[in-house]
């Protein structure tokens, strides 16, 4: 930047303050209150992080925190793809998660767009994260066929499809599966996740990528807590 430049004006975390607040709160844009910076120097500023990765190193640093602290290994070994079709928008989340359903990664599609096709978008994306640790990917019915199993064994996945009981009665918990529901359930304390209100699907996947870490501060600070105490 030349001495010319525009200087920044407000605090950067003053402006993590506000996207927090329209992450949790579901919140328009323009309606930030009046205590927290302009919307424009907010929005801006987002999507100077999301475009440089903060918030996916941001998470990937902390899962590896968590992990450790509960005795695991930094990455896992196996993960969890799923789909999410959210309310009121064209758009569908696909995403993976380990098997503690934290994020690993999430990529945003058309809503009529096929499960199976997205396999190996979401196959190179875990691997990025975990540095190629992930062998195993648990899905459900909607991810049979040969076609996303040779897409995930590009990636060295072996696919696990876990299928329902022949004769079910209600609601049943899948093995393995389940954990990618509550991740969707934790999702949803943050009402700007509920629905899809954005545009750009880079800012709905970033958005995202806000609220698990926000939450992976939570989980570790209680994992940390307990341990201090025991």
């Amino acid at each position: 930047m030349t001495e010319s430049a525009p200087q920044r004006h407000h605090d950067l975390r003053e402006l993590f303050n506000a996207l927090r607040w329209i992450v949790r709160t579901g919140a328009p844009w323009r309606q930030l209150p009046h205590d927290l910076p302009r919307w424009e120097a907010v929005y801006q500023q987002t999507q100077r992080w999301i475009k440089a990765g903060c918030f996916t190193a941001m998470v990937e640093d902390l899962r590896l925190v968590l992990r450790l602290a509960q005795g695991r290994n930094g990455q896992p070994s196996a993960a969890i793809f799923a789909s999410q079709t959210v309310q009121s928008t064209p758009e569908s989340g696909h995403r993976a998660v380990d098997t503690l359903g934290q994020l690993l990664a999430l990529h945003v599609t058309p809503a009529n767009e096929q499960d199976r096709a997205q396999v190996a978008t979401l196959a190179e994306a875990v691997q990025d994260a975990t540095g190629e640790h992930v062998e195993l990917g648990y899905v459900d019915q909607g991810y049979t066929g040969d076609v996303p199993a040779e897409a995930a064994a590009d990636y060295g996945i072996e696919l696990h499809v876990v299928k329902l009981p022949e004769a079910k009665h209600g609601f049943v918990l899948l093995p393995r599966r389940w954990v990618a529901e509550r991740s969707f359930a934790w999702k949803t304390r943050f009402r700007r996740l509920v629905r899809d209100y954005e545009r750009l699907p880079e800012t709905v996947a970033g958005l995202h990528f806000v609220a698990f870490g926000c939450l992976l501060l939570q989980q570790l600070f209680r994992v940390l807590t307990a341990s201090a105490s025991a």
